[in-house]
């Protein structure tokens, strides 16, 4: 079978206009792209740079939220409440890694105290009833290594952790296999709109379509108004985070998470599917889309945050460091919107939820086609996906005997601190969508 994956120096495929064309690839990018793959629709999924998920979708803090603390009757609170079950079940089918280890607001001082009964009434209007209050005692059961002082908590049991990377490699890996085209090094410079037909300018050459999908991120507000519009602006909003080594693991059972404030959730300590655990994020607004360095003074700033909040956390080992960027628009909702006399439909402000909403907003978007002038007619089955695990939480190829025994390359450690094999890296290489970049 043929992928049609289209990089830098190769011409773009000829043929008729596309029916839909997605710009940008990252997690929501792809989801759309995939459920568009369930239709008989000729679609095309246009990435700026050289890779799926290399924005936003590939530095977040990557946790699968319940929507517990979303705005009630938000569409954010519908499609991120949706969105968790369908990616939860969805990862368990295609080997996604998700640990379900619960997520814990704790309170570190009277005020702090006082609002956990008002973010419970919260997470009940979203439907969500398996939130509940704990004293210090039990706190302290639970989180024995916590730093002096907490007074309480908010329980929220049924949070987890995902790999965000495997994530919008599945989505794209299966509109590939189902026939959706993938335009890499593709960056959308002008949009010339005709009667039932789009051309985009793009870096690589002209791309004709009759519906346009925008999905692009910290760009989005960019591509809006290349359609005319100026109904919104991103704001890149830095988050820097710090990962310790996997040694630290066992000092934490779940997602710590700090009372949220207007200015957003705070910095959280987590666990990851990896087994390290992760310490941010900070939040500052910036007007560069490209500022995603980590800096001394947010580093620091992190540190001293998490002496707080889990002390001997801070004398161990640290992997990484990096900063992601998340698409702000000084809007508490998504900016999901259909323009019927254009066929287009704009999809912006997705924040840091959009992991977890992702397979919800693609579903949505596909209904709002239909008032674009769209008919997608009766969905398809998408062909099987199994992606190999990445996750600690079950056997990695290493440790699988029976696996070594059918191909050495499976007990061939090439790095020894993720334990990753040989025949992991080819089978990586040999993929229908190969890595390019380090």
């Amino acid at each position: 079978m043929t992928y049609t994956v289209t990089r830098a120096g190769q011409p773009l495929p000829g043929g008729p206009p596309y029916d839909v064309t997605v710009i940008g690839a990252g997690v929501v990018g792809t989801a759309i792209a995939r459920e568009l793959a369930r239709y008989r629709v000729r679609t095309a999924l246009v990435e700026a740079s050289d890779d799926i998920g290399n924005g936003t979708s590939k530095a977040n803090t990557a946790i699968l939220h319940t929507g517990f603390d979303a705005v009630p009757g938000s569409l954010e609170a519908r499609l991120v409440r949706e969105g968790q079950r369908t990616l939860a079940a969805y990862a368990a089918g295609t080997g996604i890694p998700v640990e379900r280890v619960g997520a814990l607001l704790v309170a570190w001082d009277e005020e702090q105290l006082a609002a956990l009964p008002d973010l419970l009434a919260k997470a009940e209007k979203n439907d969500y009833h398996a939130a509940r209050l704990l004293d210090a005692d039990r706190l302290a059961e639970l989180e024995p290594n916590l730093g002096p002082g907490a007074l309480g908590a908010l329980e929220i049991p049924d949070e987890s952790v995902i790999c965000p990377w495997t994530t919008p490699l599945a989505f794209a890996t299966q509109a590939l296999l189902a026939g959706v085209h993938l335009h890499l090094d593709c960056r959308v410079t002008h949009i010339g709109s005709g009667p039932g037909l789009h051309t985009l300018t793009t870096s690589r050459g002209p791309i004709r379509t009759r519906q346009l999908i925008n999905a692009a991120g910290l760009h989005a507000d960019e591509i809006d108004r290349l359609l005319g519009h100026d109904t919104f602006t991103v704001t890149p909003r830095r988050g820097q985070l710090i990962v310790f080594d996997k040694l630290a693991r066992d000092l934490v059972h779940h997602i710590l998470l700090p009372v949220p404030t207007a200015a957003g959730k705070g910095v959280l300590v987590a666990p990851t599917v990896f087994g390290n655990v992760l310490l941010g994020p900070t939040s500052e607004d910036l007007d560069d889309k490209t500022a995603t360095e980590s800096t001394g003074h947010g580093l620091a700033q992190l540190r001293e945050k998490g002496r707080r909040i889990l002390p001997r956390l801070i004398d161990e080992e640290v992997t990484a460091v990096y900063a992601g960027l998340r698409a702000a628009t000084g809007h508490e909702d998504y900016r999901i919107k259909e323009y019927p006399d254009l066929r287009y439909i704009a999809v912006g402000g997705i924040r840091s939820t959009g992991l977890t909403a992702s397979m919800a907003i693609a579903q949505h978007v596909a209904g709002l086609l239909a008032r674009t002038g769209l008919d997608l007619g009766a969905p398809t089955e998408l062909p099987p996906l199994t992606l190999p695990g990445l996750g600690e939480a079950t056997d990695r190829p290493y440790l699988d005997a029976a696996l070594i025994a059918r191909d050495p390359a499976y007990g061939t450690v090439v790095c020894h601190c993720e334990r990753v094999t040989a025949g992991e890296i080819r089978d990586a290489l040999d993929s229908v969508l190969p890595p390019r970049s380090a």
